[in-house]
């Protein structure tokens, strides 16, 4: 549908480009400048009161990560010097919060929903958050579409329901959407329990040596469980006579001692890969072969103790992908760019700007600095001592042997894309790995969604994309709802 309306700012300003932030080169950091991409998601983390925007619905549990020192045949210590991968058997305290994503506080646990899988490690050098899901991709790669994608999610500002030809149209526009949407819509889309499933960091990041070299990696959290999933009319069945499914399981599990682990694997690949690998590495709608970057066994998280108090440490705890420590570092990824100010700007809006001063979220390690004040300050706040630097009074110093690496940036800074817009390869070579009762599965799901949607022109784009993907995936998908596939394919 046309219109002659123009996209602006709450200014009123025209909106030049909704659909990239602006960074320095194609693989540059994010610039402070990005007015309209601030202004958009600041507004989105204030939208939700006092509930959380995303990832409202969630269980915890407290328990450790035991690093093996290692990273296959060579000494951790080659790749990365954070201190909590470095010594074989060292135990390093963790909390880790399993959530579903799109729904609401009160929503049932076994709705089809990717599934948060969010790692607090309480490490000597302060805390160290691992925010990621437990798929290793995600339905957009540039963050400022964020806002919009999630809107898509919610309900109608109208009718208050939920609403499939948003849902859908926003994919169906949104072509990098289908990896994940392949994998939402598959046997995948809703874990037995937040034991047998596993977790990813999703994101690619930077481990750095103790000599400032690098590599980039990613993260992978393995269920010693084993993998169950639920089909769509259990979940239904089971969210109607326990929406607390998961929560219980977690919490009856973990108190007869039947404690969940993981195994943390990584992908390392050299930095200069990243210029020449056939999918940009920092494109988090993409995954890297396994193939091509084997898994690395790096150490092993048992959860054995379970939250004394729901509201203090579940929903007071809060994550953010910029809660870094020495040796890990983020990577160009436009959506990491976004995140990294987003989760701990919604924090101070949701919880308070001394958030991290509560229990469950202050770091195990020794704290000194000059933030003083603001709501719920609920220590001594500072005392007397110096609150501001630089000083001559003894005050806490920056301790220059941990700044962040450097690394060269280049080009005009601009809303760009990416230069690789390949969004078919991955989500039909996942169509291919299917099992054909998993493929039977996965086409019903989808079908059963898209026939809410009350638009052909909505189907039949996103027909387009499936049979992009795989010939068979978008004809069965046609088939299923009573269309032709479009003959623009």
């Amino acid at each position: 549908m046309e219109t002659d309306e123009t996209l602006t700012n709450r200014q009123g300003h025209p909106i030049t480009n909704n659909q990239h932030i602006r960074t320095v080169g194609n693989r540059g950091p994010s610039t402070l400048e990005n007015y309209d991409f601030l202004e958009k998601i600041s507004h989105f983390d204030r939208e939700r009161v006092p509930e959380r925007v995303v990832h409202a619905r969630g269980a915890g549990a407290h328990g450790y990560f035991e690093a093996y020192g290692t990273a296959g045949d060579e000494p951790v210590s080659k790749y990365t010097r954070a201190k909590l991968f470095q010594e074989k058997g060292k135990r390093t305290p963790v909390f880790v919060r399993f959530s579903t994503v799109t729904h609401g506080i009160s929503s049932p646990e076994t709705l089809r929903d990717p599934r948060g899988f969010a790692v607090k490690f309480y490490t000597e050098d302060g805390n160290y958050d691992l925010v990621g899901n437990n798929t290793p991709v995600f339905f957009i790669r540039d963050a400022i579409k964020f806002p919009d994608f999630i809107h898509t999610q919610k309900r109608h500002p109208v009718t208050h329901l939920k609403n499939p030809d948003a849902v859908w149209d926003f994919w169906s526009l949104s072509p990098e959407s289908l990896h994940q949407v392949t994998i939402l819509m598959s046997d995948r889309g809703i874990p037995a329990t937040y034991r047998h499933m596993h977790g990813f960091g999703s994101h690619t990041f930077k481990w750095v040596n103790a000599e400032g070299e690098g590599v980039w990696i990613k993260y992978h959290f393995k269920t010693e469980q084993g993998i169950k999933n639920l089909t769509e009319e259990v979940g239904t069945k089971i969210a109607g006579e326990n929406p607390d499914y998961h929560t219980q399981d977690l919490y009856e599990a973990i108190e007869k001692g039947d404690f969940p682990a993981w195994k943390l694997y990584v992908q390392i690949m050299p930095l200069e890969d990243a210029d020449t690998y056939r999918f940009d590495p920092f494109d988090v709608t993409k995954v890297w072969s396994q193939k091509d970057y084997p898994l690395i066994e790096v150490g092993r998280m048992v959860l054995n103790r379970n939250p004394e108090n729901y509201f203090a440490e579940v929903e007071q705890a809060t994550f953010s992908p910029g809660t870094l420590v020495p040796g890990i570092e983020p990577s160009p990824d436009k959506m990491l760019q976004g995140r990294l100010f987003a989760y701990a700007d919604a924090h101070r809006y949701r919880v308070g700007a001394n958030h991290n001063s509560l229990p469950i979220n202050r770091p195990k390690a020794d704290v000194h600095n000059y933030q003083r004040d603001g709501q719920m300050r609920f220590d001594s706040n500072g005392g007397g001592s110096v609150y501001y630097e630089p000083n001559s009074l003894g005050g806490p110093q920056e301790s220059p042997e941990n700044k962040t690496t450097a690394y060269p940036v280049s080009g005009s800074a601009d809303s760009t894309s990416y230069d690789h817009n390949d969004h078919y390869t991955q989500a039909g070579d996942l169509y291919r790995l299917l099992s054909e009762e998993e493929r039977t599965r996965l086409v019903s799901n989808i079908v059963g969604s898209m026939k809410q949607v009350t638009k052909d022109e909505i189907k039949l784009r996103q027909i387009q994309h499936f049979y992009k993907a795989d010939p068979e995936y978008g004809t069965r998908v046609a088939e299923g709802l009573g269309l032709s596939v479009p003959q623009e394919v």
